[in-house]
């Protein structure tokens, strides 16, 4: 048996949070995107020297604003959507890495006019941080569809948490599923055994749960549907019916 038509075989499944982070995630970064234009500005309207590196503040400082002003007007209109690349992520590794450098050639120049070389941690963390930043661009698409319920033709599977243990359960193991609570399944395994998933800690849990057992539901009355129901007995070879 298939799943619906209507129904995606594979389900993205997110925390009930996962909007509320995502803002505070854009917003983290605004005040040093605004440091990045101030200073750069300030080299445009020649209070500082142009180079290279305020050019670049001046370009990453504005894109972070611009990607900023899209990611939250996107999350507004669909709170859940996804990229394959995290653009804002991208432009979050350029304002740390300028801030890096910044902090770097300012120790650089004072230890100059010491004569004293010093070793500053600060700006390598701030480089690591960039790193970061940039792995979960290109990564956070992936990291955010382990969580996600799986329904096919043979069972069922998914993973409710991003750390979480996954499930996976044929219907040869399953003798019935049925909702428990405000979003949990319970799952009878035909060995006697039961199994509880939770959905309450998600984006429109009870809904997915719902889903779940509706799948559940529609297999078993497909299996209904083979059972013959004629009845009657047979004699030398014939039937019949009654």
């Amino acid at each position: 048996m298939n799943a619906p038509a209507t129904t995606p075989e594979r389900i993205t499944l997110y925390d009930h949070r996962h909007a509320r982070r995502q803002r505070g995630k854009a917003l983290s970064h605004i005040v040093p995107a605004l440091v990045l234009l101030t200073t750069a500005l300030g080299a445009i309207t020649g209070a500082e020297k142009l180079t290279a590196v305020t050019v670049l503040e001046f370009v990453v400082g504005a894109a972070y604003l611009i990607l900023l002003v899209r990611e939250l007007r996107q999350l507004r209109r669909h709170a859940h959507h996804q990229e394959r690349v995290a653009w804002l992520e991208l432009a979050a590794a350029g304002i740390l890495a300028l801030e890096g450098y910044h902090i770097l050639h300012r120790h650089h120049e004072a230890d100059v006019a010491r004569g004293v070389h010093t070793f500053h941690v600060l700006p390598y963390l701030y480089f690591g941080l960039a790193l970061v930043f940039v792995v979960l661009a290109f990564n956070l698409y992936r990291i955010n569809q382990r969580r996600h319920l799986h329904l096919h033709a043979e069972g069922f599977g998914g993973r409710v948490g991003l750390l979480s243990r996954a499930f996976q359960y044929r219907w040869a193991d399953v003798d019935r599923v049925e909702a428990r609570g405000a979003a949990d399944v319970l799952v009878h395994h035909t060995n006697g055994q039961q199994e509880l998933i939770s959905f309450a800690r998600l984006h429109n849990g009870p809904a997915y749960r719902d889903q779940l057992v509706a799948h559940f539901r529609q297999r078993q009355s497909g299996e209904e549907k083979k059972i013959p129901k004629r009845r009657g007995n047979s004699l030398n070879g014939r039937f019949f019916s009654y």
